[in-house]
């Protein structure tokens, strides 16, 4: 199950609860002021390959005609 973030605007409470993907976006209420009025937040993450490059959403760190870890033809790889 994932861990989903949340913010009381009652009281500004942070926590973070693991709960099923179907119930992200259900009620939840605040573990330190009891409001019923908490909403999910927006999570950030950083995924790092073994070389520490981020990677895309094709799962690579480099482009098409890239034959290992650094590109002299692409700038920003």
């Amino acid at each position: 199950m994932p861990i989903y973030e949340y913010s009381c605007p009652e009281c500004g409470h942070h926590f973070a609860v693991r709960r099923a993907m179907k119930d992200a976006d259900a009620p939840i209420t605040c573990p330190a002021c009891g409001a019923e009025t908490a909403k999910r937040g927006l999570s950030l993450f950083y995924a790092a390959g073994s070389s520490g490059a981020l990677k895309g959403a094709g799962g690579s760190s480099s482009c098409a005609s890239c034959t290992g870890s650094s590109c002299a033809s692409c700038s920003g790889h």
